[in-house]
């Protein structure tokens, strides 16, 4: 399962989310993985069931980039060096890939747990024996 969010609590608050913005902007900034070229959901661990197969379902330029990302971070994380600020992510490049991807398993997920559990019922029969 997903972490809690206070995502749609925030959004919904105009003057929390003014205030929000620029320290989410900070803390995004302050966090380093867009400096070594990174985006948001390639810190995403690979442990979960869920996010292995939501990585088999990316479509094949997106998970070469994404080995080419993590490759490149290991590289400068070994050299002890930051990329250049052409090559680093810029806020406008840092969305989410993998995140909907997920999501929408789990709501599959959730949604076959639902229908197995489900029980059905004849009415014509608790009819016939009332």
């Amino acid at each position: 399962m997903s972490a809690p969010s206070l995502a749609n609590f925030i959004i919904k608050r105009p003057w929390l989310n003014r205030w929000m913005t620029p320290l989410a902007s900070w803390y995004q900034d302050a966090a380093g993985y867009r400096k070594l070229g990174l985006k948001a959901d390639d810190l995403i661990p690979e442990e979960n069931d869920t996010v292995l197969l939501a990585l088999k379902r990316l479509p094949p330029k997106e998970a070469y980039d994404r080995v080419f990302r993590l490759r490149r971070a290991f590289q400068c994380s070994l050299a002890h060096q930051l990329l250049p600020k052409d090559q680093q992510t810029k806020p406008e490049e840092d969305y989410l890939y993998l995140s909907p991807i997920i999501k929408a398993i789990e709501a599959e997920a959730q949604e076959r747990d639902d229908l197995e559990s489900m029980t059905v019922s004849n009415k014509s029969s608790k009819q016939r024996s009332s």
